[in-house]
């Protein structure tokens, strides 16, 4: 039976703070806020938490599972050939709608899907989402909605379509839009966008004036 807790009260946010870290540990799955719409998240490093998350939603291997973490120190132990500019771009937009596609450290036990040696990663800009990864480490965060559905915007709408494939729900009220994040490959010399999305090429090139934009 899935549990749901509303995180703008001070003490349902503090239980279900920490009944999702438990649940994560275990290996269960848990609906979060994120700064653009609820995401369905789980141990980035348990391949049967991340096998159950593209299960829950319908979601092939084929297109992997981003990662979320709650810091951008993280990316030292995640990431490898991680270029200056990409780091320009972290200090400019994170925490933020700026997903960075990079190459993982050859060294991680993870199995995020169909990856070729790279994983997208992010850092929310959203408080319950950044304490959640702060205490639990870096989890693979999806939409949390089934596939070829909206991206939900509240947790109702997650709830209903994810039911009980998920432990905890963290309510934190409606998103504040359903704009998605911008996603930047920086696995290469040239920063390339491959989605523009709350983050305008415009605004990227203040940082990264080379950057190109995939066709």
């Amino acid at each position: 039976m899935a549990r749901r807790y509303d995180t703008n009260d001070a003490t349902d946010r503090t239980t279900g703070l920490r009944e999702a870290a438990s649940a994560v540990r275990r290996g269960e799955l848990v609906v979060l806020p994120t700064d653009t719409v609820y995401g369905i998240g789980a141990d980035a490093f348990s391949k049967e938490a991340v096998g159950d998350l593209l299960e829950a939603k319908g979601r092939g291997r084929s297109m992997p599972t981003p990662v979320l973490i709650g810091s951008p120190n993280t990316l030292h132990g995640l990431v490898t050939d991680f270029s200056e500019l990409a780091w320009e771009l972290v200090d400019a937009f994170w925490p933020g709608a700026l997903t960075l596609v990079a190459k993982h450290q050859p060294s991680l036990q993870w199995d995020l899907g169909d990856t070729r040696g790279t994983v997208a990663v992010r850092m929310p800009l959203h408080p319950v989402a950044i304490e959640l990864l702060t205490e639990v480490g870096p989890m693979a965060v999806s939409s949390a909605n089934l596939t070829g559905h909206p991206a939900p915007e509240d947790c109702d709408a997650a709830q209903g379509m994810l039911g009980d494939s998920v432990s905890v729900y963290l309510d934190g009220g409606p998103t504040p839009g359903i704009v998605p994040s911008s996603i930047v490959d920086v696995t290469g010399e040239v920063p390339l966008l491959l989605r523009e999305g709350a983050i305008t090429a415009e605004e990227l090139r203040k940082v990264v004036p080379d950057l190109e934009v995939a066709n």
